[in-house]
């Protein structure tokens, strides 16, 4: 059975469908913040400095754990970046 398959399968289930669709949306929040940090050439080091926050919340955000609106907001402002919120 190929992946494709066995995920739509696993989405029927109500709970998977679920936390499936709020890990990848964690993903795509912490990929976006490591691409912007990396663009300028900046380490989780350089960035928390800037943000006023410790390096480990960079680190923990980038790998996709839990973070306010507001803590990933004001990250991004450190970078002279903003943050959109697009519900589809």
């Amino acid at each position: 059975m190929k992946i494709d398959e066995l995920l739509k399968k696993a989405m029927q289930n109500p709970e998977f469908a679920s936390a499936y669709t709020l890990d990848k949306e964690r993903s795509a929040a912490a990929l976006a913040l490591y691409h912007a940090r990396e663009a300028p050439g900046l380490t989780q080091a350089d960035l928390a400095e800037r943000a006023g926050v410790p390096q480990t919340t960079i680190a923990r955000i980038e790998r996709g754990d839990n973070v306010s609106f507001n803590k990933l907001a004001e990250i991004a402002h450190a970078m002279g970046k903003k943050v959109y919120v697009k519900i589809a």
